[in-house]
């Protein structure tokens, strides 16, 4: 019977989730989706020293206005819990000591000052100290010292943390799914830290347990990973777990805009635009780190644009439902080189997924914004009508306003550059004449009043160019606006003659 793939999203709760991050939530769900499969969070708390009160709400928030709902995990149990670290921390150490006692591990005593003082002797003598299979049999640990010694030790409380024994000269070969054979050398890796010395397990083997015991099938997780990959398959092999170790998947990092290196918040403060999901209230320093949700990006938006970062489809469509991105996803088709994240495209993908909204939503939207402007809006028609022209201008619902204002309110002022170039000596006359024009109209629509205006300008022997920027300056205060004709229905006969004999008398040459 073949195994139920099931893969987990684990994140340290160290802090807000980096749009990093919640592509590797992305790659794991629509993976897990496509192959019938369970999607977990797990929330890996080890390092207790890091932690950041709000994180994991901020992580499991994140993940739901994305709309990645997993299938098991902190917030909705499951099977194999409990899914957070720290209250699964009894477990680990038998692990750990189950691998001291197959010479897979050991106890190591060395005080964080005996170890700084090795560092920084290598150093001056311009090397790196690294605590792996050259260095330990010259250190105080298990290898080095008889049994009843080391007993004593741990018997007089003495601190001690478990190392895990890397193999001499050997290459570690696996297969990545993304990147191929990938091949490494023990003697080049150091003896990392598997249980510490508060008591809880690290990062590696937490989470090689963990994957075990949750049936994980494959680790789908970012690049910076990779370097760990070795030491993980070497563990699988150390428990004798290595038919059931998951296949591994290493995903391309996100790359800054411009320039070299993996985004990150900094160039977000510089460009002017969000790296993380949702905004983030730093507890500990007060600060407010912008998120997509509140700069007005539909989480649509947000999933189609990451969802391209390193990963195609093998054509040429760019918009994608959650549906149609489940269909269509394969780590196959994931590249192995860095994605350039180009925030310009993700307001592109926000202009396209505003432009799909519920016409209802929208105007709902603007209405709202007048209500907060003390504006009454008592047309739906009218002010659906004009979220429906505007809203092809407009990236972010918040700039219905933006676009439409004019239509709801009278110019207070008129913008002096254009008013310069183009109100002549003779335009307030014009305008007067217009304006007389305009109140003899009994037909008030933009089909009718674009041929009988017309046919008004070629018998004064004017030129569109004389009349048409003033008349906008007049009814907008700028040149800017949709289709004259479109605004002068929209804003109605009575308001339009208002708004041209207050302009006549407020501008002056």
């Amino acid at each position: 019977m073949e195994q139920k793939i099931r893969v987990r999203f684990a994140p340290s709760p160290t802090g807000p989730l980096h749009m990093g991050g919640v592509r590797t939530a992305l790659f794991n769900y629509l993976f897990a989706k496509k192959n019938n499969g369970d999607f977990l969070l797990r929330i890996e708390d080890t390092d207790q020293n890091r932690y950041v009160p709000g994180a994991e709400e901020y992580i499991i928030e994140s993940l739901k206005w994305c709309g990645l709902s997993p299938d098991e995990g902190v917030d909705v149990g499951g099977p194999y819990g409990p899914y957070r670290q720290s209250e699964r921390k009894e477990l680990y150490f038998k692990y750990a000591e189950q691998l001291v006692k197959s010479g897979n591990a050991y106890y190591a005593f060395d005080t964080p000052e005996e170890l700084t003082e090795l560092r920084t002797k290598a150093e001056i003598e311009k090397n790196n100290f690294s605590y792996d299979t050259h260095t330990r049999k010259g250190l105080k640990n298990s290898l080095t010292l008889s049994k009843e010694k080391v007993d004593e030790k741990i018997k007089n409380g003495e601190p001690w943390i478990i190392r895990f024994k890397m193999p001499e000269n050997e290459t570690v070969i696996e297969e990545d799914i993304i990147r191929g054979t990938v091949k490494f050398n023990t003697a080049q890796l150091d003896d990392k830290v598997l249980y510490k010395a508060d008591g809880m397990p690290t990062y590696h083997l937490a989470n090689v347990v963990d994957d075990h015991l949750m049936k994980i099938t494959h680790v789908i997780r970012g690049e910076e990973w990779l370097s760990s990959m070795p030491l993980h398959v070497l563990l699988y092999r150390a428990f004798g777990w290595e038919e059931t170790k998951p296949r591994f998947a290493h995903l391309p990092l996100i790359l800054k805009p411009v320039g070299k290196g993996k985004l990150s918040k900094r160039d977000g403060d510089k460009m002017g635009f969000p790296v993380f999901p949702i905004e983030w209230n730093n507890p500990e320093t007060g600060e407010t780190y912008r998120g997509y949700r509140e700069d007005g990006y539909y989480p649509e938006a947000f999933i189609n644009m990451l969802s391209l970062l390193g990963w195609n489809a093998g054509d040429d469509q760019e918009f994608f439902s959650m549906k149609e991105l489940i269909e269509k996803f394969s780590l196959e088709h994931v590249g192995k080189s860095g994605a350039r994240f180009n925030p310009e495209k993700a307001k592109w993908f926000n202009h396209h997924y505003l432009q799909q909204r519920d016409e209802k939503e929208l105007t709902e939207t603007l209405r709202e914004q007048l209500k907060q402007k003390n504006i009454p809006t008592d047309n739906d028609d009218r002010l659906a009508r004009i979220v429906n022209l505007v809203k092809d201008r407009c990236t972010f619902a918040s700039e219905l306003w933006d676009n439409a204002f004019y239509f709801f309110e009278a110019p207070t002022e008129y913008e002096a550059k254009t008013v310069k170039k183009r109100w002549k000596e003779d335009t307030s006359d014009k305008i007067r004449e217009i304006t007389k024009f305009f109140k003899g109209i009994e037909s008030w629509n933009e089909k009718s009043m674009k041929e009988t205006f017309s046919n008004f300008i070629d018998e004064k022997q004017w030129s569109f160019g004389q009349v048409m920027v003033p008349l906008r300056i007049a009814l907008v205060g700028s040149s800017q606006g949709l289709d004259m004709f479109l605004i002068l229905e929209l804003l109605g006969k009575k308001e339009t003659i208002k708004r041209l004999e207050k302009a006549v008398e407020t501008i002056k040459k």
